[in-house]
C-alpha cells in the first residue's frame, strides 16, 4: 500500500471484550497490543531498503493518529474505548483459562488479526492506528457459548460509527 501511495494505514477488526466495564458493540481504539501469534510476517531475510530487520515497536501505534481519531470519535458523538488488543492464532474462540490468562497480561480485547499488519507497517515507517469492534464478552467466569452470527450481528450494529469515524480519519489525516 505504501509503495502504491498510502500514507497512513487505519484498520479496524472484531475483537472479543475482556474488560466487563464495556459492552458489546463497543467500538476501541488500539492504544498497544500484544503478539501471541506463532508467525511474523518480518520473519526471514530483510530488504533493508524497505525498513530495518528489528523496527522499534516502542510505538506502534502512532500517537498522533491516536490522538486525532480520539478528537474525531468526540466531534461525531462517537463512543471509543481505549486499550490493549491481544493477538492470537485462532481460529477458535479462547477458553475461559485463555481469557483469564489474557486478562492477567492486561489485555481489553483479543482477536486473530492486525497485529502482523501493524508490525509491517512499523518496518516500513507507515504511521498507523487500529480499532476494534468490541463482538463479544469474554467473562471467563461466565463464559457463554459464542455463534459466529451473533457477532456478525453485533459488528453490524457498530458498522455506522465505525464508517463515519473512518471516512472522517480519510478526510482529515493528511501526511506530515
Amino acid at each position: 500500500m505504501k509503495a502504491l501511495g498510502a500514507s497512513r494505514l487505519l484498520l479496524s477488526n472484531a475483537a472479543g471484550c475482556m474488560n466487563m466495564d464495556w459492552k458489546k458493540g463497543d467500538l476501541m481504539l488500539v492504544d498497544d497490543h500484544i503478539n501471541l501469534l506463532p508467525e511474523d510476517p518480518l520473519h526471514g531475510p530483510n530488504d533493508s531498503a524497505k525498513g530495518p530487520h528489528f523496527p522499534d515497536m516502542s510505538e506502534a501505534y502512532t500517537s498522533d493518529l491516536k490522538d486525532k481519531i480520539v478528537q474525531m470519535a468526540a466531534e461525531l458523538n462517537v463512543e471509543l474505548r481505549r486499550g490493549i488488543y491481544a493477538a492470537v492464532q485462532g481460529p477458535n474462540l479462547e477458553t475461559a483459562a485463555e481469557y483469564r490468562m489474557l486478562k492477567s497480561l492486561g489485555a481489553d480485547a483479543v482477536g486473530m488479526s492486525t497485529v502482523p499488519e501493524v508490525k509491517v507497517a512499523n518496518h516500513i515507517g507507515l504511521p498507523c492506528a487500529a480499532i476494534s469492534v468490541l463482538t463479544d464478552m469474554c467473562n471467563p467466569d461466565a463464559l457463554e457459548p459464542v455463534d459466529i452470527q451473533d457477532i456478525i450481528a453485533t459488528a453490524r450494529t457498530s458498522e455506522k460509527a465505525l464508517i463515519s469515524l473512518t471516512l472522517k480519519f480519510l478526510e482529515n489525516t493528511h501526511p506530515s
